[in-house]
């Protein structure tokens, strides 16, 4: 029968009856049972950035946010700066933290116009060949035409859709609402950015842009 204390020590030296260690030892783990749920829940915070009359949210995963600034205008757009850690799809959540009043003052109100750019460092460890952006109004949903928000689908010549690493890009209305950047390649550890302008003439507190890597396939 092995000794209750270290080797070398026989029983007798232990201070407390084993009921007596269990009372003494209890509260302490009670104790330190809201630290560990504190420490749990602050080791890796999701953030929502907020700039104009919008926040940004990585919540849904697979990428971080590290920066955003701007109010949607051409001339002040909404700069979103993310790092993608994956190659698969990933989703970024927008809601409307003021008034939604349709062409009233950016930054004032969500306006339903809004000029964006996305700057994404690639983490992913695998090079891209194309870069797509999804809209949906509803998350897991496609937006369909008549819902209102679109990448600017009354504008059928756009001028202010351009990316660094990009050279064409593809518009579609139906049945997705879907912008396609091709003809380039981001490597790994290196940055592109994206320009584009959405336009929401129902406008609703919450939004999504599903944005979608993609690698070689040979």
């Amino acid at each position: 029968m092995r000794s209750p204390g270290p080797p070398g020590f026989p029983s007798k030296r232990l201070l407390f009856t084993p009921g007596l260690a269990w009372r003494a030892v209890l509260p302490l783990l009670f104790l330190s049972v809201p630290a560990l749920l504190t420490t749990q829940v602050w080791a890796d915070p999701v953030k929502a950035w907020a700039t104009g009359a919008y926040s940004f949210s990585d919540e849904l995963g697979g990428f971080r946010i590290t920066g955003a600034s701007g109010i949607g205008t051409k001339e002040d757009p909404l700069v979103i700066k993310e790092e993608l850690n994956t190659a698969t799809p990933v989703t970024l959540t927008i809601r409307a933290i003021k008034p939604i009043e349709p062409f009233g003052k950016a930054g004032e109100v969500a306006n339903s116009v809004m000029y964006m750019r996305i700057d994404v460092l690639n983490n992913s460890a695998l090079p891209w060949v194309e870069f797509q952006f999804e809209l949906q109004e509803i998350l897991g949903q496609p937006s369909v035409f008549g819902d209102g928000l679109s990448f600017d689908q009354r504008n059928k010549t756009p001028d202010n859709i351009v990316s660094s690493n990009f050279a064409d890009f593809e518009r579609k209305f139906e049945p997705y609402d879907q912008l396609l950047f091709k003809d380039g390649k981001v490597d790994p550890l290196k940055s592109a950015t994206f320009n584009f302008l959405i336009t929401d003439y129902t406008p609703r507190w919450t939004f999504y842009i599903v944005q979608d890597p993609r690698i070689p396939t040979g």
